[in-house]
């Protein structure tokens, strides 16, 4: 049935990601992410998340509150599982989510004639509000049908919050939420296939000369970006996921090589008593960050003679030019990209300009190591 008043909440109607740069104002992380420029990005998607919570509790009946809970809950989880809206509609949220591993099971999908089963972790915060509101036996009593509702009725709600907040009809609908989130993810250095996986998109064979993914190893890299996500407690500016691919042992220092997700190699080198701390062994997730002021850039098309462990070519997406440093956002390969930082007068010796080709070099000791 559907809802044929603005307000009458209380009723109970029943792609592929292509690689492309993002804009980049303030980025310079490694992504390989897909078109942003049709979509909110994290400052508006809080925005558009705000005005639902604001909607949600800006009523004296109860009734309506029930239900616009009900709506915010909807939003909230394409908003950060990214998951279609006909997944969420489908959902039991009383057996659906599983409160204790912080993961929503998507399977029930109407439009698909056999299950999915996949399993989408969600932060920490919105695992314990969504358990909360679940728990209030007020709200339990109101969701007689649970979130089986008419999906134009939600669209509406979710196109209304969209114009409040002076965005596009277009950009706030539950396609173009799930596409940001998409974007918000990748900007934030989750790898492109645990963003497919994420999303349910098919992902190409995780395999590399020297290590394989499974399944449960793109369910940890996830966890440790939701973590860290919630959390921002690093400034570092580039970050690889990867295992550990080989370990050399010195009488000081180890080599350790991390294979990423996309096949490329990084070296670092650590203490042994680091490698002792750290418990680091062949085949352990493990992220590198490397700071953006730790990178060196060289142009030029032939691969450089240096010290430098660490090489990688591409081309110059994005220069941003300040006082005193100015930002490089390389591209690598597979759609990946670094940032560097150097000096101004370093930058005017360079002469680098955007589409150049150039190289980006950083030392075995420049790389920070954290477990999954």
């Amino acid at each position: 049935m559907n809802s044929k008043k603005s307000d009458a909440d209380n009723q109970t109607p029943t792609t592929a990601i292509r690689s492309k740069a993002i804009g980049r104002k303030g980025h310079g992380k490694i992504i390989a992410a897909p078109d942003s420029s049709q979509c909110l990005d994290t400052v508006q998607l809080s925005r558009l998340e705000k005005s639902f919570r604001e909607w949600a509790v800006s009523t004296v009946r109860a009734d309506v509150r029930q239900s616009r809970r009900r709506i915010l809950l909807i939003f909230l989880l394409i908003r950060y599982t990214g998951a279609k809206l006909n997944e969420v509609l489908a959902l039991d949220p009383f057996t659906d989510i599983d409160f204790s591993r912080q993961v929503v099971s998507f399977g029930r999908d109407p439009a698909k004639a056999k299950m999915t089963n996949r399993e989408v972790l969600i932060p920490e915060s919105l695992c314990h509000e969504m358990q909360t509101v679940l728990t209030d036996p007020r709200f339990r009593d109101s969701l007689g049908n649970l979130f089986d509702i008419d999906p134009a009725f939600v669209r509406r709600k979710f196109y209304k919050r969209a114009s409040d907040c002076g965005f596009t009809k277009r950009l706030g609908g539950p396609e173009a939420i799930r596409k940001a989130r998409a974007v918000e993810l990748m900007r934030g250095d989750m790898p492109l296939q645990a963003v497919q996986m994420l999303l349910g998109h098919s992902t190409p064979n995780l395999t590399s000369a020297y290590v394989s993914f499974s399944d449960k190893d793109i369910r940890g890299l996830t966890r440790f970006y939701l973590e860290r996500e919630s959390s921002r407690k690093t400034s570092a500016r580039n970050a690889f996921f990867g295992k550990v691919g080989t370990i050399l042992q010195g009488d000081i220092q180890s080599r350790i090589e991390l294979i990423t997700m996309e096949g490329h190699s990084l070296v670092t080198m650590i203490t042994n008593d680091s490698l002792e701390r750290l418990s680091l062994k062949e085949g352990r997730l493990i992220t590198a960050e490397v700071k953006a002021p730790w990178i060196t850039l060289q142009k030029g098309a032939e691969k450089p003679l240096s010290s430098a462990e660490n090489i990688y070519h591409g081309v110059i997406t994005h220069i941003t030019q300040g006082e005193m440093t100015s930002e490089y956002v390389l591209r690598i390969a597979d759609g990946n990209e670094l940032c560097a930082i150097v000096s101004s007068e370093s930058a005017k010796r360079l002469g680098l300009r955007e589409q150049d080709r150039a190289w980006a070099l950083f030392s075995s000791y420049s790389v920070v190591l954290h477990l999954d």
